[in-house]
């Protein structure tokens, strides 16, 4: 075999033009991909937001008949500003006396009461920042041996649940891919559960990506190896 054979063949120009080329068209859709979805989904919730706002404002109080022209994302100062009044109204005396009396009404309605019971304790848990959704993400064997999940542990199990089973349990959420927001709720030994140390924030985008998004100190780990 001769020496010419053996040493490798230098790419041409045309070939490292194109290589650099699409290196480049993949580094400007990895930069402008996500800001532009960004941008674009926020637009298109203000733009529905706006839509639903005039719908329930009587046109005759509609801020675009006495501008003559629409205004994007006015809707959505035009709602904000009504929820700060609310509950600034809410906070007061007057307020209080009437949210309660509401509660009492609903309270008596067989099934609207359920409802709103529900809906009140979750948007409590979701908006009070006096308590987490989720404090701690876990690994744990499901729904049989030798298969692993992610999942987030919400709270540790009490009341009735917690008499029929022996040991410290741990209320799990198991969440969907790629919609976190459904999934379902097991009950687990706090023993055959693994706590891992990532975030739930970076948890929820592992889960959200379907594993293609890895936790930010993984990727860190990986860079200082290489």
């Amino acid at each position: 075999m001769s020496k010419k054979n053996k040493k490798e063949k230098k790419p041409s120009l045309l070939a490292r033009f194109l290589s650099k080329i699409k290196t480049y068209l993949f580094t400007g859709i990895l930069v402008t991909a996500p800001v532009g979805m960004t941008f674009y989904i926020a637009y298109k919730l203000i733009i529905y937001i706006d839509k639903w706002s005039n719908a329930i404002v009587p046109p005759r109080f509609r801020f675009s008949e006495f501008l003559n022209v629409d205004i994007p994302g006015l809707g959505v100062v035009v709602i904000v500003s009504a929820l700060i009044f609310i509950g600034m109204f809410t906070t007061g005396y007057v307020g209080r006396f009437f949210v309660r009396l509401g509660e009492k009404i609903l309270s008596k309605m067989p099934f609207i009461s359920s409802v709103y019971n529900l809906l009140k304790q979750v948007f409590e848990t979701f908006f009070s920042g006096k308590k987490q959704s989720f404090n701690q993400v876990v690994l744990l064997e499901y729904p049989r041996k030798g298969i692993w999940i992610l999942g987030f542990v919400s709270s540790k199990t009490d009341g009735e649940v917690s008499k029929h089973i022996d040991g410290k349990v741990l209320n799990v959420f198991i969440p969907t891919t790629p919609n976190p927001t459904s999934g379902f709720l097991i009950f687990v030994p706090e023993k055959d559960v693994i706590k891992l140390k990532m975030s739930v924030e970076d948890g929820l985008k592992f889960v959200i990506s379907c594993g293609i998004v890895m936790p930010e100190k993984e990727v860190a780990k990986l860079k200082k190896k290489k």
